[in-house]
């Protein structure tokens, strides 16, 4: 399983990337490989505020759809619309490629309710039991 320390992680499975002031936000490896083959993506438009643990999009695969949260709260400024056309690219490459949305960060200080990587592996070694 894939987990990049550079990122913050929630318990629903998604990661923030901190750049200053703003985030990426995506799904994880653990997330992905779940869900298996994604087929959709529901994304919210730049502007969309954005409340950190609580629900901005959507995703849906072969296996089942889920809501997805957000990391951290702020505005959306961008929305990844190569994963739209192609949620595959997700499923390939959740840390790079397949981000999902940047946003301006309304309170960084949030970061601390979230996982660091290593963290995020014990917390996944609890699931797997």
């Amino acid at each position: 399983m894939n987990i990049p320390e550079n990122l913050f992680y929630t318990k629903e499975h998604e990661w923030a990337k901190i750049e200053g002031d703003e985030a990426l936000f995506g799904i994880t490896d653990y997330a992905q490989s779940q869900l298996s083959d994604l087929v959709y993506l529901n994304l919210p438009e730049v502007g969309t505020q954005v409340k950190q643990f609580e629900p901005y999009g959507a995703v849906e695969a072969v296996k089942a759809a889920s809501d997805i949260y957000a990391p951290l709260s702020g505005q959306i400024i961008a929305v990844n619309e190569a994963v739209k056309g192609d949620p595959g690219i997700v499923n390939r490459d959740p840390y790079g490629e397949g981000w999902l949305v940047r946003v301006k960060l309304s309170n960084p200080g949030e970061k601390a309710n979230l996982m660091t990587g290593s963290e995020y592996s014990a917390y996944l070694a609890t699931l797997e039991h």
